[in-house]
């Protein structure tokens, strides 16, 4: 694209269109625009574009957006298909030019931008910094340097906000020698003027802080975001060490840091902004200050006692403000890392800890209206807080670990201070209940956020409290309330309180309470409900010492109806239509309880009107998995107590299954076939023709496409082998069905898909039927052999040929092998069975192997041959590894090298559904013993040949392994002869 006046109006015009309210203009304009991007040098004319004064400011900003994203999608494109569109690279002679211009043309642009060009050239400098754009620091630092001299802070900010984006690269990165080589360029090129622009700024705010006034808002704006800045690229430039220039200059950085912390601005803090734009800086401060007390402890010592006072006393000052949120955040982290540090003596002295709890923490715990604002409009966010555990960046959460860091140290102290401070919370809710309901919230709060979870399990204690007491003077008059809609943050604090203590509470006292928890199931709360729903959730998982259910479903069977009909209802309140919490307790429950006809009927009406709905626009992928666990599980346990009740499922279910396979929902196709596969199996057979034409959708290739579908849509097909082979024999299914399984094995990611097809055809089919075929399948495993091996691949072969020996016999084996080669089989065995046996795992793979290769050294002539002795002793020195060794010592996983062509970009997963999980098929249940069946079978076998084979077995087992078959002999009362 040339650059002359008809390109100027071209872009000007398109652009000016972009912005139009109409429709028609807008997308014409952006058909335009997309066209000319795959041109040669559109960057550069939009770029130019932008340069020109006489273009109006609204189409030149509406340009530098657009320039930003033709840099992100085309600097260096994603050529990956499956991530979207792909777009043509900007070619290297034009991304020369865009880097010689956009420098000087950020600094002189409007402030709007100027933000969208330090974006863009943020863009470029992520791929090219440093290497490939070696003059960008000089070129920077060389702006800076005159800005500085005429204290332009437009450009100056424009500049240090450049430099903050691309130095960001230092924060979080895995420390290599190549980010460090990077990192001392930029301490080497920038390190000295930073500090220098730092005291600069640090100057000017100082002599116009201190002129009559306080100096202008205007003024001091600019100055207070070029020290954000600066602070920032301090964050960065320091992160992975401390750089020797730092070190050196730490006084000054230090100096001008406490200053921040200690001082008050009153002519810029006086309006709002001004004042975020102060803490903004104090915040910045205090995440390099919390920088340095983790990272450099010994060096930044001098100054800890100052920053510590500085910090105590801002965090007494700053209001409750939600906009003043990140300071005081920022500012308590500081005192928590302190508080567990060997430095922790700060907080020893007469009424430090008494102080804190006082006047920092307990007045950031106190629930305030956002905190109520959020519990009533976005009660989603609320739970993710306050239940999940990411609300480490709110002051509720980030106050409680201040008090459990000074813990580390002073438990005592804090234990007795803060129960004291319960305690009165508690006396004051008595005095006025109506009015003082936040001060029982916050008791509850304190007692569950300061309470320990044991290491590795679900167990939670605290000092604070007696539990058994607490819970039954404070908890349990909340969650007998007759209201359920009366102070629901009240009674969702106690529904969390009993969750996370449930352990804890005794069954009969527990129990009585269930019939509350369904009644609060009906709250308008969403915030209760689901808070009811986890809390039953949750119970029913308790485990006693034992390990054994604490809740049986003789316990929750006799109130199922009115629970399952409170779950149901409570998916109709608003907001709640796809509640995780109350999907995730009617699977719990479904899991537990009694599943009579009764209860099927409705709940299998519930749960399809629900999928019918979620199919329309799934949203939630979370509720959409327990919808579906909760499908697989109620069909599972129902029928377990009644098969005739499969007919009425297939009923209510089909058409929303055809729905899902007739639209293509992505989202469920892999839930789909593992819910259908489910069904088949549940089936005897025939097979009704409903299922035989989903069989035919399931031989076609293109349903196979998606990676997703693959373990799903084999889980299907083996579910179809397995019930209706004969069916399989017909009109060329098995060949297709080959067809599939050649398809899968010869990709690494789905291998062991394509051998669970196999195995299932080598199980459930006649030899008659498959023998035609053998001689490709062999052919399809040893090319594969031959190519591209990966000990997976070498396992699960050995599995499939362990398998079909079972089934058909050694001599099949060994006739079906050979007829491909000529003594293919002997040259098989010994690079592949024999050394890939000793690392098979599993328990119904190590027994199906183990009895194979018995058979094969007792029983088959092939190996019985004096001539193969060798072959004979090597086999059965890996039998005796595979039965005598623990898995840990005799498997190293190797980790395989993944085939990266086919793991680009992202693909819908496949979520397995545990309760469709499929039944492991033992084809051995006549073999109890496989070590028994071994020496039994080998001490036979050397009586028809005495003094045969100790000599082999001295010859070819290694030491250990003579030893470990003389225990087997000895402990099976056999002998090798």
């Amino acid at each position: 694209m040339e650059w002359n006046p008809e390109t100027l109006q071209f872009l000007s015009q398109c652009f000016l269109h972009t912005l139009s309210p109409q429709p028609e203009p807008r997308r014409a304009a952006e058909s335009s625009l997309s066209e000319a991007a795959d041109r040669p040098n559109y960057g550069l004319a939009v770029l130019r574009l932008l340069a020109e004064p006489s273009v109006d400011e609204q189409i030149r900003q509406g340009a530098a957006v657009n320039f930003k994203n033709h840099l992100r999608n085309r600097w260096v494109p994603c050529n990956d298909p499956n991530a979207g569109p792909t777009f043509s690279p900007i070619l290297d002679p034009e991304k020369d030019q865009i880097k010689t211009l956009i420098v000087s043309l950020m600094l002189f642009s409007s402030p709007r931008i100027q933000s969208q060009l330090s974006e863009a050239l943020a863009v470029i400098g992520k791929h090219d910094f440093p290497k490939s754009w070696p003059t960008l620091l000089p070129e920077l630092v060389s702006n800076l340097q005159k800005a500085a001299q005429s204290a332009d802070y437009a450009s100056i900010n424009g500049i240090l906000g450049t430099a903050n984006s691309i130095f960001k690269k230092f924060r979080y990165q895995y420390k290599t020698n190549d980010l460090l080589l990077d990192l001392k360029y930029c301490l080497d090129n920038f390190a000295a003027p930073l500090l220098e622009i730092f005291l600069k700024t640090a100057s000017l705010i100082d002599s116009t802080a201190t002129s009559p006034g306080g100096g202008s808002p205007v003024t001091l704006r600019p100055l207070f975001e070029s020290q954000r800045l600066c602070c920032r690229i301090f964050f960065s430039l320091n992160f992975q060490e401390l750089p020797e220039f730092f070190e050196d200059h730490m006084r000054e950085w230090m100096g001008e840091f406490r200053k921040y912390l200690t001082m008050n601005y009153p002519s810029l803090e006086s309006s709002a902004d001004g004042l975020a734009l102060v803490d903004e800086l104090r915040a910045a401060v205090c995440e390099n200050i919390s920088l340095y007390m983790e990272k450099n402890e010994e060096e930044f010592q001098g100054y800890l006692n100052d920053f510590a006072s500085a910090v105590w006393s801002l965090l007494t000052n700053v209001s409750q403000s939600s906009s003043r949120d990140k300071l005081a955040v920022t500012a308590m982290k500081f005192l928590t890392t302190v508080s567990t540090s060997v430095h922790h003596t700060l907080f020893a002295n007469d009424g430090v800890i008494p102080q804190i709890c006082q006047s920092i923490v307990i007045p950031n715990v106190r629930l305030r209206d956002e905190d109520e604002e959020l519990f009533e409009m976005n009660y989603v966010e609320f739970i993710r807080r306050d239940m999940e555990g990411s609300d480490l960046d709110t002051r509720r959460r980030i106050s409680c670990e201040l008090l459990k860091g000074i813990a580390t140290n002073y438990k005592k102290q804090v234990t007795d201070i803060v129960s004291i401070q319960i305690q009165n919370l508690l006396s004051s809710f008595t005095a006025n209940a109506s009015t003082n309901w936040k001060d029982k919230d916050c008791a509850i709060y304190l007692v569950v956020s300061l309470a320990t979870k044991k290491a590795g399990g679900t167990s939670v204690s605290t000092d604070l409290v007696d539990v058994q007491t607490f819970f039954t003077s404070v908890i349990v008059p909340e969650l007998q309330s007759q209201d359920v809609n009366a102070f629901p943050m009240l009674k969702a604090g106690a529904l969390k309180f009993f969750t996370m203590f449930r352990a804890q509470i005794q069954k009969p006292v527990a129990f009585q309470l269930f019939p509350d928890l369904v009644r609060f199931l009906g709250a308008e709360s969403n915030v209760v409900h689901s808070y009811a729903a986890s809390c039953i959730e949750k119970l029913l998982l308790v485990k006693d010492e034992g390990g054994k259910a604490r809740y049986t479903s003789a316990d929750i069977t006799p109130c199922v109806p009115v629970l399952m009909n409170n779950l149901f209802n409570a998916l109709k309140f608003p907001e709640s239509e796809e509640n995780q919490y109350v999907m995730k307790c009617i699977m719990r429950v479904l899991g537990i309880a009694d599943i009579s006809s009764e209860i099927a009927g409705p709940c299998i009406g519930g749960l399809t009107s629900i999928l019918n709905e979620v199919c329309k626009n799934p949203k939630n992928p979370i509720f959409n998995h327990y919808l579906f666990e909760s499908v697989v599980i109620l069909i599972r346990r129902a029928c377990e107590r009644d098969a005739s009740l499969i007919t009425a499922f297939e009923a209510s279910l089909f058409p929303s299954l055809q729905t899902i396979l007739a639209n293509d929902v992505t989202e469920f196709l892999p839930y789909a076939f593992q819910l259908l596969a489910q069904l088949v199996e549940l089936n005897r057979p025939p097979i009704s023709p409903s299922y035989m034409q989903i069989f035919m959708l399931l031989l076609s290739p293109d349903s196979w496409k998606r990676s997703s579908n693959v373990p799903a849509l084999v889980r299907l097909l083996q579910a179809f082998l397995q019930k209706a082979p004969h069916e399989l024999n017909q009109e060329g299914r098995l060949n297709q069905v080959l067809g599939i399984f050649n398809m899968l094995v010869s990709s690494r990611s789905t291998e062991e898909q394509g051998f669970y097809v196999l195995n299932t055809v080598i199980e459930y089919l006649e030899y008659g039927v498959i023998a035609p075929y053998m001689s490709n399948i062999w052919n399809v495993l040893f090319m594969r052999l031959q190519n591209n091996r990966t000990i997976k691949f070498q396992k699960s072969l050995v599995i499939f040929m362990s398998l079909f020996l079972i089934r058909h016999g050694a001599k099949n084996l060994v006739d079906t092998m050979n007829a491909v080669q000529n003594n293919i089989f002997l040259v098989i065995l010994e690079q592949f069975w024999i050394p890939n046996l000793k690392l098979i795992t599993g328990t119904i793979e190590l027994k199906l192997t183990a009895v194979a290769s018995t058979r094969l050294i007792c029983e088959s002539p092939v190996l019985l041959d004096a001539a193969v002795a060798r072959h004979w002793g090597t086999m059965l020195d890996s039998i005796v590894t595979l039965l005598s060794r623990p898995e840990q010592d005799r498997v190293e996983e190797e980790p395989e090298m993944p085939d990266i062509a086919e793991n680009v970009g992202y693909t819908a997963a496949f979520v397995k559904l545990y309760n469709a999980g499929k039944k492991e098929d033992d084809p051995l249940t006549d073999v109890k013993d496989p070590k028994q069946l071994f020496v039994a079978s080998l001490a036979k076998l050397s009586a028809l040949s005495p003094g045969r084979y100790p000599k082999i077995i001295n010859e070819n087992l290694e030491p250990a392994n003579q030893a470990a078959l003389l225990q087997l002999c000895s402990t099976y009362n056999c002998t090798i002869v």
